[in-house]
C-alpha cells in the first residue's frame, strides 16, 4: 500500500479509531516484540485484521506523519512504514524543488 498524499488531518480525533477493526482486539497482537519467530506469526495474523479494515488509510496515515516507529499499523510493519516514510519524504521534496524552480 502506498502513501501517495497525505490531507491535512486534526490527528486529535479519535473517530477513525473508533471504526478500527483492531478496537476490541488485544493491542499485544499489534505490538510483538521483536521480527522473528512468534512475532512473525502475530505481525501476520495483525495484518490479517488490516486487510479488511475500513480506516487502514487513515491508520496508515496516521503513522506515518505522527511517526509511529513500533508495531503493525493500517496493515504495515515497523520496516514497511520506514519505506513508505522514505518514499513520501522524497516525493515531498521534488515537489518543493518543482515548486521552487518554477
Amino acid at each position: 500500500m502506498a502513501v501517495t498524499s497525505l490531507r491535512p488531518t486534526t490527528w486529535n480525533s479519535e473517530e477513525w479509531r473508533e471504526l478500527g477493526s483492531c478496537r476490541t482486539l488485544d493491542t499485544a497482537l499489534f505490538f510483538p516484540i521483536g521480527q522473528t519467530g512468534e512475532a512473525e506469526v502475530k505481525i501476520a495474523r495483525a495484518k490479517k485484521v488490516c486487510s479488511a479494515c475500513p480506516v487502514r488509510q487513515a491508520c496508515l496515515e496516521f503513522a506515518i506523519t505522527t511517526n509511529q516507529e513500533y508495531g503493525v499499523w493500517g496493515g504495515c510493519s515497523e520496516d514497511e512504514r520506514r519505506v513508505l516514510r522514505r518514499e513520501w519524504r522524497a516525493r515531498q521534496r521534488a515537489a518543493r524543488k518543482a515548486y521552487v524552480a518554477s
